[in-house]
Protein backbone atom coordinates (compact mmCIF):
# COMPACT_ATOMS: atom_id res chain seq x y z
CA UNK A 1 0.00 0.00 0.00
CA UNK A 2 1.51 3.43 -0.82
CA UNK A 3 1.99 6.00 1.97
CA UNK A 4 -0.21 8.38 3.11
CA UNK A 5 0.23 12.32 3.53
CA UNK A 6 -2.01 13.79 5.99
CA UNK A 7 -2.59 17.65 5.41
CA UNK A 8 -4.70 20.51 7.48
CA UNK A 9 -8.01 20.08 7.30
CA UNK A 10 -9.92 22.65 5.73
CA UNK A 11 -12.33 25.23 7.81
CA UNK A 12 -15.78 23.89 8.51
CA UNK A 13 -18.68 25.36 9.66
CA UNK A 14 -19.81 23.03 12.47
CA UNK A 15 -16.30 23.29 14.51
CA UNK A 16 -17.44 23.21 18.34
CA UNK A 17 -17.62 26.36 21.09
CA UNK A 18 -14.70 26.61 22.94
CA UNK A 19 -16.15 27.83 26.75
CA UNK A 20 -14.86 28.57 29.88
CA UNK A 21 -18.26 28.78 31.79
CA UNK A 22 -20.47 25.99 31.62
CA UNK A 23 -23.74 24.86 32.85
CA UNK A 24 -22.25 21.48 33.90
CA UNK A 25 -20.23 22.66 36.94
CA UNK A 26 -23.59 22.98 38.93
CA UNK A 27 -24.32 19.62 38.72
CA UNK A 28 -20.87 18.07 40.11
CA UNK A 29 -22.39 18.68 44.29
CA UNK A 30 -25.06 16.46 42.84
CA UNK A 31 -23.70 13.62 41.59
CA UNK A 32 -24.34 11.92 44.84
CA UNK A 33 -28.12 12.64 45.10
CA UNK A 34 -29.76 10.97 41.90
CA UNK A 35 -32.94 12.58 42.44
CA UNK A 36 -31.62 16.06 42.66
CA UNK A 37 -29.45 15.69 40.00
CA UNK A 38 -32.24 14.10 37.59
CA UNK A 39 -34.62 17.12 38.85
CA UNK A 40 -31.52 19.82 37.65
CA UNK A 41 -31.21 17.94 34.16
CA UNK A 42 -34.64 18.03 33.66
CA UNK A 43 -34.35 22.28 33.83
CA UNK A 44 -31.58 22.17 31.31
CA UNK A 45 -31.59 23.53 28.02
CA UNK A 46 -30.10 20.64 25.87
CA UNK A 47 -30.19 22.60 22.56
CA UNK A 48 -28.10 25.57 24.22
CA UNK A 49 -26.15 24.11 27.43
CA UNK A 50 -25.55 20.53 26.39
CA UNK A 51 -24.74 20.91 22.72
CA UNK A 52 -21.25 19.28 21.62
CA UNK A 53 -18.76 22.20 22.63
CA UNK A 54 -15.12 22.22 24.61
CA UNK A 55 -14.68 23.30 27.79
CA UNK A 56 -11.31 24.53 29.06
CA UNK A 57 -11.34 25.41 32.98
CA UNK A 58 -10.81 28.96 33.66
CA UNK A 59 -7.48 27.99 35.86
CA UNK A 60 -5.81 27.04 32.03
CA UNK A 61 -4.41 30.34 30.32
CA UNK A 62 -3.90 30.95 26.71
CA UNK A 63 -4.20 27.82 24.42
CA UNK A 64 -2.49 25.94 23.30
CA UNK A 65 0.38 25.78 25.53
CA UNK A 66 4.07 25.85 23.68
CA UNK A 67 5.28 22.56 23.12
CA UNK A 68 8.15 22.32 25.47
CA UNK A 69 11.20 20.41 25.28
CA UNK A 70 12.24 17.89 22.34
CA UNK A 71 9.68 15.34 22.79
CA UNK A 72 6.21 14.68 24.55
CA UNK A 73 4.50 11.49 26.19
CA UNK A 74 0.91 11.16 26.40
CA UNK A 75 -1.26 8.29 27.97
CA UNK A 76 -4.79 7.47 26.43
CA UNK A 77 -6.20 5.49 29.33
CA UNK A 78 -9.44 4.00 30.65
CA UNK A 79 -9.94 0.52 32.17
CA UNK A 80 -12.94 0.17 30.72
CA UNK A 81 -13.15 -1.67 26.99
CA UNK A 82 -15.15 0.28 24.78
CA UNK A 83 -14.61 3.74 26.08
CA UNK A 84 -12.88 4.75 22.50
CA UNK A 85 -9.44 4.76 23.91
CA UNK A 86 -7.99 3.45 20.81
CA UNK A 87 -9.85 5.92 18.53
CA UNK A 88 -8.67 8.40 20.70
CA UNK A 89 -5.09 7.75 20.45
CA UNK A 90 -5.36 7.11 16.50
CA UNK A 91 -7.02 10.67 15.78
CA UNK A 92 -4.97 12.60 18.02
CA UNK A 93 -2.25 11.29 16.39
CA UNK A 94 -3.36 11.94 13.06
CA UNK A 95 -4.18 15.36 13.72
CA UNK A 96 -0.69 15.87 15.29
CA UNK A 97 0.79 14.63 12.30
CA UNK A 98 -1.20 16.72 10.12
CA UNK A 99 -0.14 19.68 12.21
CA UNK A 100 3.72 18.70 11.48
CA UNK A 101 4.65 16.61 14.13
CA UNK A 102 6.41 13.12 13.25
CA UNK A 103 4.63 10.45 16.21
CA UNK A 104 4.95 7.02 17.70
CA UNK A 105 1.88 5.50 18.94
CA UNK A 106 2.87 2.50 21.47
CA UNK A 107 -0.02 -0.64 21.46
CA UNK A 108 0.34 -1.39 25.01
CA UNK A 109 -3.08 -3.35 24.78
CA UNK A 110 -2.69 -7.16 25.06
CA UNK A 111 -5.72 -8.24 23.40
CA UNK A 112 -6.27 -9.74 20.56
CA UNK A 113 -7.87 -7.35 18.59
CA UNK A 114 -5.18 -4.55 19.12
CA UNK A 115 -4.76 -1.44 17.89
CA UNK A 116 -1.50 -2.75 15.95
CA UNK A 117 -3.06 -6.15 15.61
CA UNK A 118 -5.97 -4.42 13.57
CA UNK A 119 -5.71 -0.75 12.58
CA UNK A 120 -2.20 0.86 12.32
CA UNK A 121 -0.48 -2.11 10.76
CA UNK A 122 3.30 -1.91 11.02
CA UNK A 123 4.97 -2.13 7.53
CA UNK A 124 7.34 -4.97 8.04
CA UNK A 125 9.04 -4.46 4.36
CA UNK A 126 12.40 -6.61 4.05
CA UNK A 127 12.28 -7.50 7.53
CA UNK A 128 12.15 -11.44 8.24
CA UNK A 129 9.55 -12.38 10.81
CA UNK A 130 11.94 -13.91 13.28
CA UNK A 131 13.07 -9.86 13.34
CA UNK A 132 9.94 -7.97 13.80
CA UNK A 133 10.31 -7.10 17.21
CA UNK A 134 7.56 -5.84 19.96
CA UNK A 135 6.72 -4.07 22.88
CA UNK A 136 6.94 -7.09 24.70
CA UNK A 137 10.78 -7.54 23.46
CA UNK A 138 10.99 -4.01 24.86
CA UNK A 139 9.22 -4.60 28.61
CA UNK A 140 11.58 -7.78 28.68
CA UNK A 141 14.77 -5.97 27.51
CA UNK A 142 15.35 -7.79 24.69
CA UNK A 143 15.50 -4.84 22.46
CA UNK A 144 15.26 -1.28 22.46
CA UNK A 145 12.04 0.74 22.03
CA UNK A 146 13.44 1.97 18.51
CA UNK A 147 14.01 -2.07 16.97
CA UNK A 148 10.18 -2.19 17.77
CA UNK A 149 9.26 1.03 16.31
CA UNK A 150 7.97 0.69 12.86
CA UNK A 151 6.37 2.69 9.74
CA UNK A 152 2.22 2.81 9.23
CA UNK A 153 0.97 3.75 5.64
CA UNK A 154 0.32 7.28 6.96
CA UNK A 155 3.83 9.25 6.29
CA UNK A 156 4.70 10.84 9.99
CA UNK A 157 2.98 8.42 12.08
CA UNK A 158 4.82 5.25 13.74
CA UNK A 159 3.89 2.08 15.61
CA UNK A 160 5.02 0.05 18.17
CA UNK A 161 3.28 -3.38 17.81
CA UNK A 162 1.88 -5.54 21.34
CA UNK A 163 3.04 -8.43 20.68
CA UNK A 164 1.05 -11.57 21.10
CA UNK A 165 2.49 -12.44 24.54
CA UNK A 166 2.01 -8.71 25.85
CA UNK A 167 -0.20 -10.25 28.31
CA UNK A 168 2.39 -11.98 30.38
CA UNK A 169 4.26 -9.02 31.32
CA UNK A 170 0.94 -8.46 33.85
CA UNK A 171 1.79 -11.35 35.73
CA UNK A 172 5.73 -11.80 35.38
CA UNK A 173 7.98 -10.30 37.60
CA UNK A 174 11.44 -9.81 34.87
CA UNK A 175 8.97 -8.03 32.88
CA UNK A 176 7.59 -4.14 32.73
CA UNK A 177 8.63 -3.22 36.28
CA UNK A 178 7.24 0.08 36.90
CA UNK A 179 9.36 2.99 35.11
CA UNK A 180 10.45 -0.18 32.30
CA UNK A 181 8.79 1.76 29.56
CA UNK A 182 9.62 5.04 31.05
CA UNK A 183 13.38 4.79 30.42
CA UNK A 184 12.75 2.94 27.13
CA UNK A 185 11.11 5.90 26.05
CA UNK A 186 14.03 8.38 27.84
CA UNK A 187 17.03 6.00 25.80
CA UNK A 188 14.94 6.27 22.46
CA UNK A 189 17.10 8.05 19.94
CA UNK A 190 14.02 8.06 17.05
CA UNK A 191 12.75 10.88 15.39
CA UNK A 192 9.69 11.10 17.22
CA UNK A 193 8.28 14.09 18.87
CA UNK A 194 5.03 12.93 20.21
CA UNK A 195 4.87 9.31 21.88
CA UNK A 196 1.36 8.57 22.51
CA UNK A 197 0.80 5.26 24.61
CA UNK A 198 -2.67 3.53 24.11
CA UNK A 199 -3.20 1.62 27.16
CA UNK A 200 -4.92 -1.58 28.18
CA UNK A 201 -8.52 -1.33 29.54
CA UNK A 202 -7.47 -2.80 32.78
CA UNK A 203 -5.34 -1.13 35.98
CA UNK A 204 -2.55 -3.40 35.74
CA UNK A 205 1.57 -3.51 35.48
CA UNK A 206 0.89 -1.98 31.46
CA UNK A 207 -0.94 0.89 32.55
CA UNK A 208 1.04 1.86 35.52
CA UNK A 209 3.76 2.17 32.88
CA UNK A 210 2.42 4.59 30.90
CA UNK A 211 1.34 6.52 33.29
CA UNK A 212 4.78 6.61 34.91
CA UNK A 213 6.00 7.27 31.25
CA UNK A 214 3.97 9.65 30.08
CA UNK A 215 4.03 13.55 30.32
CA UNK A 216 0.29 14.12 30.28
CA UNK A 217 -3.10 11.84 30.60
CA UNK A 218 -6.02 12.06 27.97
CA UNK A 219 -8.85 10.21 29.71
CA UNK A 220 -11.30 9.43 27.09
CA UNK A 221 -14.81 8.00 28.56
CA UNK A 222 -17.73 7.10 26.22
CA UNK A 223 -21.13 8.76 27.01
CA UNK A 224 -23.76 6.63 28.12
CA UNK A 225 -21.05 4.00 29.94
CA UNK A 226 -20.74 6.25 33.09
CA UNK A 227 -19.13 3.38 35.71
CA UNK A 228 -18.97 5.40 38.94
CA UNK A 229 -16.61 2.29 40.41
CA UNK A 230 -14.55 2.39 37.26
CA UNK A 231 -13.93 6.02 37.11
CA UNK A 232 -13.35 5.94 41.23
CA UNK A 233 -10.51 3.53 40.35
CA UNK A 234 -8.70 5.23 37.76
CA UNK A 235 -8.89 8.79 39.62
CA UNK A 236 -7.24 7.52 42.68
CA UNK A 237 -4.64 5.18 40.21
CA UNK A 238 -3.69 8.49 37.89
CA UNK A 239 -3.74 10.39 41.60
CA UNK A 240 -1.72 8.04 42.68
CA UNK A 241 1.38 7.89 40.68
CA UNK A 242 0.93 11.77 40.65
CA UNK A 243 1.85 11.61 44.14
CA UNK A 244 4.78 9.36 44.00
CA UNK A 245 6.12 7.59 40.96
CA UNK A 246 5.61 10.95 38.58
CA UNK A 247 4.69 13.86 39.97
CA UNK A 248 5.38 15.78 36.89
CA UNK A 249 2.17 14.24 35.63
CA UNK A 250 -0.88 16.13 34.34
CA UNK A 251 -4.35 15.15 32.95
CA UNK A 252 -4.39 17.48 29.74
CA UNK A 253 -7.91 16.55 28.75
CA UNK A 254 -10.78 14.04 29.00
CA UNK A 255 -12.76 13.38 25.65
CA UNK A 256 -16.34 12.33 25.61
CA UNK A 257 -16.89 9.81 22.73
CA UNK A 258 -19.77 8.66 21.03
CA UNK A 259 -21.23 12.06 22.13
CA UNK A 260 -24.99 12.40 21.66
CA UNK A 261 -27.35 15.41 23.39
CA UNK A 262 -28.64 13.81 26.24
CA UNK A 263 -29.10 13.93 30.19
CA UNK A 264 -26.71 10.82 30.12
CA UNK A 265 -23.95 13.55 28.72
CA UNK A 266 -24.56 16.03 30.98
CA UNK A 267 -24.02 13.13 34.14
CA UNK A 268 -20.89 12.05 32.41
CA UNK A 269 -19.46 16.15 31.93
CA UNK A 270 -20.49 16.34 35.59
CA UNK A 271 -17.91 13.38 36.76
CA UNK A 272 -15.02 14.46 34.45
CA UNK A 273 -15.40 18.11 35.95
CA UNK A 274 -15.34 16.56 39.00
CA UNK A 275 -12.47 13.92 38.60
CA UNK A 276 -10.28 16.24 36.22
CA UNK A 277 -10.74 19.85 37.68
CA UNK A 278 -7.72 21.14 35.78
CA UNK A 279 -8.48 18.58 32.54
CA UNK A 280 -10.39 20.07 29.54
CA UNK A 281 -13.26 18.05 28.27
CA UNK A 282 -13.94 18.03 24.87
CA UNK A 283 -16.72 16.13 23.10
CA UNK A 284 -16.26 13.67 20.33
CA UNK A 285 -19.17 13.13 18.23
CA UNK A 286 -20.72 9.98 17.39
CA UNK A 287 -19.73 9.01 13.69
CA UNK A 288 -20.58 5.77 11.68
CA UNK A 289 -17.44 6.15 9.54
CA UNK A 290 -15.68 5.72 12.57
CA UNK A 291 -16.24 1.97 12.82
CA UNK A 292 -15.23 1.56 8.89
CA UNK A 293 -11.66 2.78 9.59
CA UNK A 294 -9.77 -0.05 11.26
CA UNK A 295 -10.90 -2.06 8.15
CA UNK A 296 -8.45 0.01 6.11
CA UNK A 297 -5.84 0.24 8.28
CA UNK A 298 -6.12 3.78 8.29
CA UNK A 299 -7.21 6.78 11.08
CA UNK A 300 -10.89 8.47 10.27
CA UNK A 301 -8.93 11.59 9.05
CA UNK A 302 -7.61 9.75 5.84
CA UNK A 303 -11.08 7.80 5.49
CA UNK A 304 -13.83 10.78 6.30
CA UNK A 305 -11.72 13.58 6.60
CA UNK A 306 -15.66 15.60 6.32
CA UNK A 307 -16.71 13.46 9.71
CA UNK A 308 -17.62 15.60 12.61
CA UNK A 309 -15.38 13.10 14.68
CA UNK A 310 -12.46 14.17 12.38
CA UNK A 311 -13.02 17.69 13.06
CA UNK A 312 -13.50 17.22 16.82
CA UNK A 313 -10.27 15.48 17.19
CA UNK A 314 -8.50 18.12 14.84
CA UNK A 315 -9.92 20.94 17.30
CA UNK A 316 -8.91 19.21 20.70
CA UNK A 317 -5.11 18.34 19.13
CA UNK A 318 -5.05 22.20 18.43
CA UNK A 319 -5.78 22.77 21.79
CA UNK A 320 -3.16 21.14 23.00
CA UNK A 321 -0.52 21.53 21.10
CA UNK A 322 0.65 24.26 18.57
CA UNK A 323 1.19 23.67 15.29
CA UNK A 324 4.70 22.87 14.89
CA UNK A 325 6.76 25.70 14.40
CA UNK A 326 4.69 27.87 15.13
CA UNK A 327 4.32 30.46 18.25
CA UNK A 328 2.64 29.37 20.70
Amino acid sequence: MSMITLGPLAPRSDTLDVVRDWRVDEFIELLDDDAALEAALDRIDYNRELRAQIFVPPSIGNLPRAFIGQHRTYVCINQKGGAGKTTTSVELAAAWVAMGYTVRVIDADPQEASLSGEWLLPRYDGIIESQRYTLTDVLFGRQPLDEATYETTVQGLYIVPSGAHLGTVEYDPKAGRDGSLRSAIRKSKADVDITIIDAPPALGKLSINGLIAADEVIVPLRVGALDKKALRELHQTIRAVQEDANPQLSVAAAVMTSWDKSRYAGKVAAQLRKDYPEAIVATARRNVRVAECADHGVPVRAFAPTASTTSDYDQLARLLLPVKGAAA
